[in-house]
């Protein structure tokens, strides 16, 4: 169950350092930031539009909302670049694992 929940959040690090990338790339389209930068931004409001005391709803929008703004947003990306920077990052997390001596 650990293993499991680590490599989750491994994974999850690991995509956000990619969107963090993408979103610094002046490659990528403007509308695609927009939709990004909105996706962090929800993620990082001390307040929700549906708050998270009303049952089932208040956790809901969470789980729609921020996925859906980084889909939009993936689908605006040209598909080369984002594979470029998943390369890299990829790259990088493999590197930083040898390095430390981690399986």
């Amino acid at each position: 169950m650990w293993k499991k929940g680590r490599e989750l959040a491994e994974s999850f690090k690991q995509e956000l350092t990619e969107y963090r990338r993408v979103l610094a790339d002046p490659r990528t389209p403007v509308s695609a930031k927009i939709f990004l930068g909105l996706a962090i931004a929800y993620l990082c409001m001390p307040f929700d539009l549906i708050p998270d005391f009303i049952p089932v709803l208040g956790h809901l929008d969470d789980v729609v909302i921020v996925p859906a703004l980084v889909y939009a947003a993936l689908r605006l990306i040209p598909q080369d670049l984002v594979a470029e920077h998943r390369a890299i990052v990829s790259g990088d997390h493999a590197r930083n694992r040898t390095f430390t001596g981690a399986a």
